[in-house]
């Protein structure tokens, strides 16, 4: 007889809270058979062999890690660096080290506590795999300053550069609705008509070639997964989404993109001490250059 995974493990495992043995299935830590699965609700039968790996616990301190930086700006209070793809912001079960933090204790070691000790600096974040400009906040003073207005979108504007598949319609417009979890994927979030935040996207098409656009996207409001969503949502996903876009269609690029191609490209900001306004751009990667895509 077939059990839903979740039950058999809480049956076995009955220190731990279903909602812990949700989130080490859908984290990938659960193999039924030897195969990973990652659905609380898939059916197993007695017979089934299931392996639970149990992550360590994140460290309570993030240590030091030479890591290169590629830094556009520095100064006593802040530093504005280009986050390359692949680099995740801070640490968390699966990626305990290597991460942008780490780097970040090594680069400025009184960075330690500004903002709490797990993400110390951290005033916002970009995904694993979005690439561009983020700023960290070097000192306590910073760090309240740049934290309320990212939270406020006072003074602070951020404008991404998406590669997605075809051209939106129409060709410059904005995109305001409410982003929440998905109510079928909890992995996922979705544009949603309750439970979920007003999420705004200005986007504007710049260049069209081969069935690809490169599409400028200033973001008024920094909800999970925003652009991507917002995208998907025009029939027009983000080049490289594994998971709102089209694999088919991007296996079908010759290089197969790596990642999503979404770059986070210019940062205006005040500076949280002197007031100046500042403006960062970080240059496109080398990805957003493929041969199918439009040309800068």
């Amino acid at each position: 007889m077939s059990e839903r995974l979740d039950i058999v493990l809480m049956a076995r495992h009955r220190d731990f809270s279903r909602s812990r043995i949700k989130g080490l299935i859908e984290a990938g830590f659960v193999k039924v058979n030897g195969e990973v699965v990652t659905k609380a609700g898939a059916k197993v039968d007695e017979s089934d062999a299931l392996d639970v790996f149990i992550p360590p616990p994140v460290p309570a301190v993030p240590e030091p890690e030479e890591i290169p930086l590629d830094v556009l700006y520095e100064d006593g209070h802040i530093l504005v660096l280009n986050k390359p793809a692949g680099l995740v912001v801070h640490p968390a079960p699966g990626h305990l080290t290597g991460t942008l933090v780490n780097a970040l204790l090594a680069h400025c070691p009184d960075l330690s506590g500004i903002g709490g000790v797990s993400r110390p600096g951290i005033v916002h974040r970009l995904d694993q795999d979005t690439s561009g400009v983020m700023v960290v906040a070097k000192s306590q003073r910073a760090m309240d300053v740049l934290t309320r207005e990212f939270a406020s979108h006072a003074n602070v504007e951020k404008t991404y550069l998406a590669l997605v598949h075809g051209t939106p319609v129409p060709a410059e417009g904005r995109v305001e609705n409410l982003i929440g979890r998905s109510p079928f994927d909890r992995k996922k979030m979705a544009i949603v008509d309750r439970n979920g935040k007003v999420a705004v996207t200005n986007y504007r098409v710049v260049a069209s070639a081969r069935a690809v656009s490169r599409v400028e996207c200033v973001i008024e409001t920094g909800r999970t997964h925003q652009i991507r969503v917002h995208m998907a949502s025009l029939g027009t996903p983000v080049v490289g989404d594994a998971v709102y876009g089209r694999p088919r269609l991007d296996r079908q690029f010759d290089p197969p993109p790596a990642r999503q191609l979404l770059h986070a490209w210019r940062l205006a900001l005040k500076h949280p001490v002197t007031r100046d306004p500042m403006v960062f751009e970080a240059p496109l990667p080398a990805d957003f250059a493929a041969p199918w895509a439009p040309p800068a």
